[in-house]
């Protein structure tokens, strides 16, 4: 059965306490687009006079270096919301966005999203607690760039990546998003080649597994190590 417009925005956070008919209030005002793998959402310096809600699929968030090299800032899955900052502070954003996968968006317009805001006090509660998490996540972020240990940098990724809507089991944590070296690289600060040469020490180890999919599993080990 085709999922409709008011049950997908009343899966994501931002509008998870509205009722019913407060959602089909709201359901007018959000535009619904699609978007294919690798598509630019938004560029760097771009004024931006909209939010962003991922429904399905996800993104990344990358800023690009003087000398090319791509930063990954951030990475976003179904139920997170970008775009938000730009909206309040009236500032271009910072950096560009680009779907990972076919991924469907609610956009909401700058008048819009500040009504919602105003006149629905759950909305403004939850998006409040979004923006806290997004701070600690920016500390958490912050404190692993001064490792000047890779292998701390990648523990601590690996560590904060888990935070993030993965499957706890008795063997430990799996990751919910596949990550190649590249990425998990490019968020580190570091090369390929270090993050390949940490993550096959942390496997034999038998700190982390790799998974089917290719998905990353920290073990018990590494949980009790960090």
């Amino acid at each position: 059965m085709k999922t409709s417009k008011i049950e997908l925005l009343g899966n994501i956070q931002l509008f998870s306490s509205l009722t019913e008919r407060e959602l089909s209030q709201i359901s007018g005002k959000v535009a619904m687009k699609e978007f294919g793998k690798n598509e630019v959402i938004l560029r760097e310096k771009d004024t931006n006079e909209f939010m962003y809600v991922i429904l399905v699929g996800a993104v990344k968030v990358v800023r690009s270096t003087e000398d090319g090299k791509e930063i990954i800032l951030a990475l976003h899955r179904a139920d997170q919301l970008f775009g938000e900052v730009s909206l309040v502070d009236g500032r271009t954003s910072p950096a560009t966005v680009i779907a990972t996968e076919d991924s469907l968006l609610a956009i909401i317009a700058k008048s819009d999203f500040f009504n919602m805001v105003y006149s629905q006090k759950k909305v403004l509660e939850k998006l409040l607690e979004i923006l806290c998490q997004r701070l600690r996540e920016s500390w958490t972020r912050i404190h692993m760039l001064n490792f000047n240990n890779a292998a701390q940098r990648v523990k601590m990724l690996l560590l904060m990546l888990s935070y993030d809507n993965s499957e706890r089991t008795p063997e430990g944590i799996t990751l919910a998003a596949k990550f190649t070296h590249q990425d998990l690289a490019d968020m580190a600060g570091l090369t390929r080649e270090t993050v390949t040469r940490v993550l096959d020490k942390l496997q034999k180890d038998g700190e982390i597994s790799i998974l089917k999919k290719k998905l990353i599993r920290l073990n018990t080990k590494f949980l009790r190590q960090t």
